[in-house]
């Protein structure tokens, strides 16, 4: 099997419930509404004559390639992926699902989610176990000190606080 360069896949198997309906979301949308939306683009565009010069035909067939794709890869990474539903029997420790706060060398707060490589958004504090914090994190307990080697450098967090729902928002 050859790789392609850049082309580096998901490590981890885990997904959360909530994560696994997006991409779910993602494959029906693809299927059910943009496919054949594009496709009958595409069928307009050809029946205009010349496809040779036709832009929208050009870009059409190049987006259905582009979906059909995606479709292909999600279809099999939803069948390789395991959904985590359960809490841990320990829930003082960071295993994969948890919400941690967490306080920065600054004495600022942050607060991650620990996710699958699926579903990491930054944005939203979901960083993926298979990232240097995420590995550095699990199986850490609250008080603990964990020290992130990140390309940027080394950064210190102590952590706050673990649970497995979201925090109270003040």
């Amino acid at each position: 099997m050859v790789k392609k360069m850049g082309a580096e896949e998901p490590r981890s198997n885990y997904i959360t419930p909530e994560g696994a309906k997006c991409l779910r979301d993602e494959l029906d949308y693809l299927w059910k509404v943009e496919r054949p939306r594009v496709t009958q683009a595409v069928s307009d565009a050809a029946a205009e004559g010349d496809r040779s010069e036709n832009a929208e035909y050009i870009y059409g067939k190049k987006r259905l390639r582009e979906i059909d794709r995606r479709v292909r890869f999600l279809i099999k990474r939803l069948d390789a992926l395991t959904v985590v539903n359960n809490q841990p029997e320990r829930q003082g420790k960071i295993f994969f699902g948890a919400w941690v706060r967490l306080e920065t060398e600054d004495g600022d707060e942050v607060v991650y989610r620990i996710v699958g490589p699926d579903e990491f958004d930054v944005a939203k504090g979901f960083i993926s176990m298979d990232s240097p914090v995420g590995r550095a994190l699990l199986g850490k307990q609250e008080g603990d000190e964990v020290v992130v080697r990140r390309p940027a450098g080394a950064t210190t967090f102590t952590v706050l606080d673990i649970s497995y729902r979201p925090f109270a928002t003040d």
